[in-house]
């Protein structure tokens, strides 16, 4: 029993510490990219896999809505990064003109 809780500590803890996409965008951590995925606005670990998780899925996405609408991925990806940047926070960091900047 008490190696069952500590497990359950442990992965209820690791749980919680998990960061979040807003988390990242809010510290400045992420940004968003015009081609609709994530970009790393600064190099560490757990920046590094939350990225790729995201862009993971939204790739699986992409694809998914692409095959339903016989559009390129690309095409479905770049609309949704517009659709996106539309309900971004202010101060959200985007890729524009080749640097990060923050949304007014």
């Amino acid at each position: 029993m008490k190696q069952f809780l500590a497990l359950f500590l442990l992965l209820f803890s690791m749980a919680a510490s998990a960061l979040t996409l807003d988390e990242a965008r809010a510290h400045g951590w992420v940004g968003e990219r015009p081609d609709g995925y994530v970009g790393m606005v600064v190099e560490k670990p757990d920046v590094r896999s939350l990225v790729d998780q995201v862009n993971a899925k939204r790739k699986a996405a992409y694809e998914r809505i692409a095959r339903k609408n016989n559009l390129p991925v690309n095409e479905v990806a770049r609309l949704a990064a517009e659709k996106l940047r539309q309900k971004l926070p202010a101060g959200t960091l985007v890729w524009r003109d080749g640097k990060w900047v923050r949304l007014p």
